[in-house]
């Protein structure tokens, strides 16, 4: 999973997405996200891409704020969106492959892999929430990339102090895909979550519930876009993640 693997799917992903925005109409409900509609969640990635692109360009390596939401609106909204997922991709093709920057999660090997990586799911997600406000069957999401972009929500985003993922005794949660041999145990506690690879270290640990499905519907479900597939065991730790998981 180089790379040049994320850059493919996070060009295919923002040309759906964008298509997906302009077959729905600016005004169009986005389900998966309450509250928005098609023009907030163009403006928001959109934006999003530019801030991307922006630290990699610059060899920023401070965090610093997003800029504010274009007002642009229908063709003109689609059109910069396109834009800016078109900047993203050619500063991250172009980029130095040792290119020094900002990231804010553990992981991948280089700065350049972590944005091409986190731009990618990113931009997968609000694919989805942009093909339900259209309507109609979603693409797929591939097999291999969903694992990833579990791996990268359990032991990325709520690896960080901001995870709201918190029990007041110790618990532990498994998550299972069931089409590929990929597996996770989740120490909860009252810091923030734990997460290790199954096939490390954790076989065989006794867990308290289990969420499981095949991977792209447990990675969908993960980001609150679908119910959980399966859970077994307690169903107070799938209510908790699906009420605090949210990334803030």
């Amino acid at each position: 999973m180089d790379t040049a693997w994320f850059l493919e799917i996070l060009e295919t992903e923002g040309r759906l997405l964008a298509d997906a925005a302009a077959e729905a109409g600016m005004d169009a409900v986005v389900p998966s996200c309450p509250g928005w509609r098609t023009r907030d969640l163009l403006r928001h990635t959109g934006v999003v891409h530019r801030w991307a692109a922006a630290f990699v360009a610059d060899r920023h390596v401070a965090p610093r704020p997003m800029d504010g939401l274009p007002e642009l609106d229908g063709p003109e909204l689609v059109a910069w969106y396109r834009d800016s997922h078109r900047r993203l991709l050619t500063t991250l093709a172009d980029a130095a492959p040792d290119v020094e920057c900002f990231t804010f999660l553990p992981g991948p090997p280089s700065a350049l892999a972590f944005w091409a990586r986190r731009q990618a799911h990113e931009t997968t997600v609000h694919r989805f929430d942009a093909e339900s406000a259209r309507g109609g069957a979603p693409a797929p999401i591939a097999t291999d990339f969903a694992v990833d972009g579990v791996d990268e929500l359990l032991r990325g985003f709520h690896a960080r102090p901001k995870s709201r993922v918190r029990t007041a005794s110790p618990r532990v949660l498994r998550v299972r895909v069931t089409d590929a041999d990929a597996a996770w145990t989740v120490r909860l506690s009252q810091e923030p979550p734990v997460t290790t690879r199954d096939s490390e270290t954790e076989a065989g640990v006794e867990t308290e519930c289990e969420l499981a499905g095949p991977a792209e519907e447990l990675y969908l479900a993960l980001w609150n876009r679908r119910p959980v597939p399966a859970m077994s065991g307690d169903p107070a730790l799938a209510t908790l993640w699906r009420n605090t998981s949210a990334v803030i």
